[in-house]
Parts: C-alpha cells; sequence; structure tokens
C-alpha cells in the first residue's frame, strides 16, 4: 500500500446496530438493546458499506458477542463486510452472555502498539483506546473515547487523556464526547493540549434531527484539516463524523500485511 499523505478517519456510535429515527423509539425499540433482533445484521451491513471508503475508523456502542448480537463480535463483523485487515475490541462493560458492551478500531494501517486504557469514573466501564502508529517523535497517536454522561466525570476523563495526549506531538482523538465545544470539559483538553477543532461546527444528534455537536474528530496542531463533514445516513441515533487530515512526511505509515491481519483477528 502506498504511503498516505492523508487519512480519512471516521468516528461512529452506532448504537449496537440499532436503527432510531424518532425520539419514541427508544421506547418502542428498547428490547433490542437486550434480545436479538433480526434487522440488526442487516442494518449494520449498510454500516460497512458506509465505513469501507475510510482508513480508520473508531466505533462506540458494539457488542463483543452475547445474546443480543447472536454471539457474534459486531467489531469483527464490520471489519469483515468492510474489508478492514485488523481490527481490534475493547469490552468496556461486561455483563456476560447477555451484553458485551464494547468500543472498536478498524484500520487499514499497522499500529505498532495498541493500548487499552481505564478511565477515572465512578462507575466502572469507561475506558478508551489508543493506537500507536510509529516510533517516538515520528509516531501518530489515534485516541478513541466514550465520556460518561456526567460533567464531573467528563472533566476527570478529559483531563487524564490530556495527559496522555501530550506524549505525542501528533495525534487524533475521536469519539462520542457527550458534551459540545464550548462546555467546560472540552476547553480544559484545549488548554492543556495543542489539540484543535476546527472551526465548522458539525451536529451529529439525534441522528433524526441533529442539533447537538456532541460526536467529535481533533487533532493537534501538527495536523492539517484538508476536510470535516457528517454524513446523512441514520443508521444510528448518531450520525457519522468525518475528516480527512494531511500528515507530516515524517510520518510512515505501514500497510497490515495478511498475516498481521490473521493476529489482529484475535484481538480482545
Amino acid at each position: 500500500m502506498k504511503q498516505p499523505h492523508s487519512l480519512r478517519v471516521m468516528s461512529y456510535n452506532v448504537q449496537v446496530g440499532i436503527a432510531t429515527e424518532r425520539a419514541h423509539h427508544y421506547v418502542l425499540h428498547s428490547w433490542k438493546h437486550v434480545l436479538p433482533h433480526t434487522h440488526r445484521l442487516q442494518n449494520l451491513d449498510k454500516v460497512a458499506r458506509l465505513i469501507k471508503q475510510f482508513d480508520i475508523v473508531g466505533l462506540q456502542e458494539l457488542d463483543a458477542g452475547s445474546l443480543r448480537s447472536n454471539y457474534i463480535n459486531l467489531a469483527e463483523y464490520l471489519a469483515d463486510r468492510a474489508q478492514f485487515p485488523y481490527w481490534y475490541t475493547q469490552v468496556n462493560r461486561n455483563f456476560g452472555r447477555f451484553a458485551q458492551h464494547s468500543s472498536g478500531l478498524l484500520t487499514r494501517y499497522k499500529p505498532t502498539e495498541v493500548v487499552d486504557i481505564r478511565l477515572p469514573s465512578l462507575i466502572p466501564g469507561r475506558r478508551a483506546i489508543m493506537a500507536r502508529y510509529g516510533q517516538e517523535d515520528n509516531a501518530l497517536a489515534v485516541f478513541i473515547i466514550h465520556l460518561s454522561l456526567g460533567k464531573r466525570a467528563r472533566l476527570n476523563q478529559l483531563d487524564y487523556i490530556a495527559d496522555l495526549v501530550n506524549q505525542y506531538p501528533h495525534a487524533i482523538l475521536m469519539g462520542d464526547l457527550n458534551c459540545q465545544t464550548h462546555c467546560d470539559e472540552m476547553q480544559l483538553l484545549f488548554n492543556k493540549t495543542h489539540m484543535h477543532e476546527p472551526l465548522q461546527e458539525v451536529h451529529t444528534f439525534p441522528s433524526w434531527r441533529p442539533q447537538h455537536h456532541i460526536d467529535h474528530i481533533l487533532v493537534t496542531s501538527d495536523l492539517t484539516v484538508k476536510s470535516i463533514d457528517v454524513l446523512n445516513h441514520a443508521y444510528s441515533d448518531h450520525l457519522p463524523i468525518v475528516m480527512e487530515v494531511e500528515l507530516p512526511d515524517s510520518i510512515k505509515l505501514d500497510a497490515v500485511e495478511v498475516r498481521d491481519a490473521v493476529l489482529a483477528s484475535g484481538a480482545r
């Protein structure tokens, strides 16, 4: 694979493959969060066709294989359908056979390492994925996070993440942050790091009438944002946010070889 001058990245909260199109669907479709249903994989097939065109995808609200997902690891399922050679699953809350709440990384380039990060939270289960590409000063770090609903918890989590981000000169942070750009939590992150967000505000939630900018892709100041957009595909209660990022020449990304893909398929 040719060395890229830019990356196409996406962050998407897929709500366990549930297509929520109206507020009352939260009630009508609530059983789908605990029981299997025939349309889940059909909806995820649509998601797979959508994400196929991207280089690195961060996913939130997956299931790592339980009753509700017919014991299918949804990160693996999407990676297979979208032909991503490397995938990684992080289980956030483990309810045994009933639910395996998880986040996921899908990537066409080989990470040097992938780290499972436990975030501070009164309720266990909030975590982040950090994928590092390359070495030392020429490394690119990609963080995938799903923050808490409470403001105090988010402040603690972004304060913790900020210290990790500052270890890397080139970083991308993406996920469902459950807060908007102007909030105190985001300002704390911006003040402590060299991360920034494009001035253009994009609304991702709720998918049927997007009014809130709570899904984000943030980059450090050395990375140039070529474009940012929200895709109008309502396969979840969130819309996916996408960005094209120009990389410095010093960052080298390695393609995933077949043998690496086999190893990656066992990621947990």
